[in-house]
């Protein structure tokens, strides 16, 4: 059975970095596929900003260039038509304060001739320099006050932040021309339909809850790995790294989202506040904590895909003598009922052998007493596999016995593609948490008390890394599944990861 949502409500939707690559990668064919699936308001405009020179002519026609190459085959050219007519392009300097002068009258003008409604949702697709000096403009040039029952929102793009005290003068930046209603943080992973589809396994399902805690749980692994290198973003990464670049937004999402308690409904606040609580508590990382259960490395060269893989201290504006991590795998541990007791695992990383994106639930094995006299010499692993990339699916492995007289058992594997079962159509995984703030619905994005608490767990590891030789850095094999040392991690506990493959 297939269900339909009504379309958002009429707006302007305005792009801040509408010339980047976010923009044309997946900006623009998220917008297509609302659209297609009719999503989209009928009174709607897309007014682009750039520094970049250009008119509404140059930037329709990216838009479509964006759809050829990124969108899917099936394009529809009565829909792509319909969007490209309601794009309008303004040029100019995010510091410059006459450009949103200039905004300002825009958004007048398509208000009137698109029926737009005065409500307002700016996308800050832009480098994260800019984030705190866009709101300011906005509120200068009173574009982000809401009256006359009009909304206005912005959606801030990740990093948020380098670290603890960096996030902490963001969100006071953003709140102080802002309210936490107005402000959307997002984390693409949370559009992916097989991330929210967490929530309905675990609490829509009475064979799956009970058994979620340490009572019925071995551990949980978390792995986000990329076979992608550094490319030409060099100077960004070597400032980052792998710690700050994913583990406080992408793996902490899918943490959350796996040990939150059970909200007391589907409500945005209930569920964001029972998020914030796994991170809160999350036992902290003392130095000992750091260098005992937190594996840091960086790609050497090697060969991934058939691509040979120059090192990362060779790459394009990277440091040669470089000590940024391209790979981090960590443990830790909740101090909270539920999981007492339960190591989380989590490793992501650059180069790697396989682009894979995946939760694994382990669940304690079942007593081997009553086949010691068999030819069984060990039961397969009962697990849980929650996949979003390459496909979405989600997949329950226990044991079986093989057909004949003798008792002999060999792992089974049941799975649920939600593409095939649901013949779910093209999408970026941006789609969704559009329309949602479109809506006004912030479910899916983090309020300013989950930002600070996903960066508070991992200060420690920051500190700790500047030390100078606090820590190792460990060099892996381009096209490996990492170094040997984040094996070392689980096997001292008696574990083994999910293969990446």
């Amino acid at each position: 059975m297939m269900f339909t949502s009504p379309p958002a409500p009429p707006c302007a939707l305005v792009i801040f970095g509408a010339a980047g690559d976010l923009t044309k990668r997946l900006l623009m064919p998220a917008l297509y596929y609302l659209r297609r699936a009719r999503l989209l308001p009928e009174h709607f405009s897309v007014i682009g900003v750039a520094r970049a020179p250009g008119d509404n002519s140059t930037f329709r026609k990216e838009f479509a260039d964006s759809l050829n190459m990124y969108g899917d085959k099936n394009l529809s050219r009565v829909d792509a038509d319909w969007l490209a007519e309601r794009m309008f392009y303004l040029g100019g300097d995010f510091d410059d304060i006459s450009v949103y002068g200039k905004l300002a009258h825009l958004l007048a003008e398509t208000d009137e001739a698109r029926g737009t409604g005065g409500n307002y949702l700016f996308y800050l697709a832009t480098p994260p320099q800019a984030f705190a000096t866009i709101p300011l403009r906005l509120s200068k040039a009173g574009l982000v006050t809401e009256k006359d029952g009009c909304w206005r929102r912005v959606i801030v793009e990740k990093p948020f932040g380098t670290d603890l005290r960096s996030a902490r003068d963001l969100n006071r930046t953003l709140l102080s021309v802002l309210a936490e209603s107005q402000i959307y943080r997002i984390d693409h992973y949370l559009g992916k339909e097989t991330v929210q589809n967490i929530m309905v396994l675990r609490f829509a399902n009475g064979m799956f809850e009970p058994l979620w805690d340490r009572n019925h749980i071995d551990h949980v692994q978390i792995t986000v790995a990329e076979t992608v290198d550094v490319g030409r973003r060099g100077r960004f990464y070597d400032s980052t790294g792998a710690l700050r670049d994913m583990v406080p937004n992408h793996l902490f999402q899918l943490l959350t989202l796996i040990a939150m308690e059970p909200p007391t409904c589907f409500d945005a606040e209930a569920v964001r506040t029972e998020k914030v609580k796994v991170l809160e508590a999350t036992h902290p990382f003392g130095r000992d904590d750091a260098r005992r259960n937190v594996v840091r490395a960086q790609y050497g060269p090697g060969t991934v895909e058939g691509r040979s893989i120059t090192p990362y201290r060779r790459a394009e504006n990277v440091a040669p003598s470089s000590t940024t991590e391209t790979y981090v795998a960590l443990k830790l541990m909740i101090d909270n009922w539920r999981w007492a007791g339960i190591p989380f695992y989590l490793r992501t990383g650059k180069a790697l052998a396989a682009r894979r994106s995946e939760v694994v639930i382990q669940f304690k094995q079942a007593p081997f007493a009553l086949f010691r006299d068999t030819p069984v010499e060990r039961l397969t692993p009962n697990d849980m596999g929650i996949l979003m990339q390459p496909e979405e699916c989600v997949t329950l492995r226990f044991s079986a016995k093989i057909p004949g007289p003798a008792v002999q058992m060999d792992g089974v594997t049941m799975e649920f593609n939600y593409r095939k079962h649901f013949n779910a159509p093209a999408n970026t995984g941006y789609e969704t948490l559009i329309y949602d703030c479109m809506k006004g619905d912030p479910t899916l994005f983090q309020r300013a008390d989950n930002i600070e608490a996903g960066w508070r767990v991992v200060q420690s590891i920051l500190d700790t890394w500047a030390e100078e030789g606090a820590t190792d850095l460990f060099i892996y094999p381009a096209g490996s599944s990492g170094p040997r040392e984040a094996d070392v991690l689980l096997e001292r506990d008696h574990r083994h990861w999910r293969a990446i493959f």
